[in-house]
Parts: C-alpha cells; structure tokens; sequence
C-alpha cells in the first residue's frame, strides 16, 4: 500500500500551477481566474476567523475584499451610480404631497 501523506501539498503546486497558466496563456479565461486569488483569500480568511485566529484571518479578509473590490471596480462604479438615482427618485416620490 502507498503512503499517500504528501499527495495533499503536491496537488494544491499542481491546482496553483494550472491556474497560473491559464492566467497567462488564456486571455478570455485570464479575468475569471484573476478573480479565484481574491475570493479564496476572503473564503481562508473567514476560515480563519472562524477557528479563532482572529487576527490573521482579519488580515486576509481585508485584504481580499480590498484585493476584489479593485478587480471589480468598473461594475461597483455604475452599480452605485444606478443605486443613487433610485434611491434620489424615491425619495422624490415620498415628498409629494397627495391630493
């Protein structure tokens, strides 16, 4: 029977490897991988948090959110601008008086 101990750490530089690739050699892939780092850093920072290492898991959250949010900034823009004008309209409507 093998000892199959180490296969963990060797399939974690494969998977990393193989996203690195398709990072660089596939561009219409490149984006959707770009954004797997950021998430897995918010998921192993909430991990984290989760079994008590607050600090560093609050470091890593952070930094992925901040990380992920850079990424995702031309959808965040136009989504808060769409969010401001139909709250604005709203409250326009709620200060009509009616008859």
């Amino acid at each position: 029977m093998r000892n199959s101990r180490g296969n963990g750490m060797s399939i974690l530089l494969i998977g990393v490897g193989i996203l690195v690739l398709l990072g660089v050699f596939g561009p219409l892939l490149g984006w959707l991988f770009s954004l797997l780092i950021p998430v897995l850093m918010i998921a192993l920072g909430y991990y984290g948090v989760r079994r008590g290492n607050t600090l560093i898991g609050w470091v890593i959250l952070g930094i992925g959110v901040i990380w992920l949010m850079g990424k995702l900034s031309w959808v965040i823009g136009p989504i808060l601008g769409i969010i401001l004008i139909i709250y604005g309209v709203s409250r326009l409507k709620k200060g009509r008086p009616r008859y």
